[in-house]
C-alpha cells in the first residue's frame, strides 16, 4: 500500500499549504498540505523531512515533528495511507521549489483554511493549531 507523508508547517498562527496544478493527475487545481510518497526504507520522518527539502526547500528540525493522523482511504490497490504532521521549527524560507507540482504556496489562519484534499487533516491541522494558542 503506497503509504504518503504531509506536513502542516505552522508559524505565527497560520499554516502552509500549496496549491496542487491544475494539470497533476491526482487532485489536480485544490490546497493541500506539502508532501508526498514514503520511498521503500524510508521512515516517515525521513521521508517528511525529504519531502520538506523538495518541495519547499526547507530543512525541518530534528524533533520539531509532531503527529496529528492517520487515514487509509481507498479500497483494495486503490488503498493509500496518509500520514500528517504538525512541523513548527524548521531552516531556511518557504518558497515553491516544485513548481511542476505546485501553482502556488500560501500562509492561511486557521478561520481562513479552504477545504483540503482529505477533511479529516484539515480538521486535524486546525483543532492542533487552536490547541498551541491556548
Amino acid at each position: 500500500m503506497p503509504e504518503i507523508v504531509v506536513a502542516a508547517l505552522v508559524r505565527e498562527g497560520r499554516v502552509l499549504l500549496v496549491h496542487r496544478s491544475p494539470d497533476r493527475h491526482v487532485y489536480p487545481d485544490v490546497w493541500d498540505l506539502p508532501g508526498g510518497h514514503i520511498d521503500a526504507g524510508e521512515t516517515e520522518l525521513a521521508a517528511l523531512a525529504r519531502e520538506m527539502h523538495e518541495e519547499l526547500g526547507v530543512q525541518i528540525a530534528p524533533g520539531s515533528a509532531i503527529h496529528l493522523c492517520r487515514l487509509e482511504k481507498g479500497h483494495g490497490e486503490q488503498s493509500v495511507r496518509f500520514s500528517a504532521w504538525l512541523v513548527g521549527d524548521w531552516q531556511g524560507t518557504p518558497t515553491n521549489v516544485a513548481p511542476d507540482e505546485h501553482d502556488e504556496i500560501r500562509w492561511f489562519r486557521p478561520e481562513e483554511l479552504p477545504p483540503l484534499i482529505h477533511e479529516p487533516v484539515r480538521t486535524a491541522v486546525v483543532e492542533a493549531m487552536r490547541g498551541a494558542r491556548a
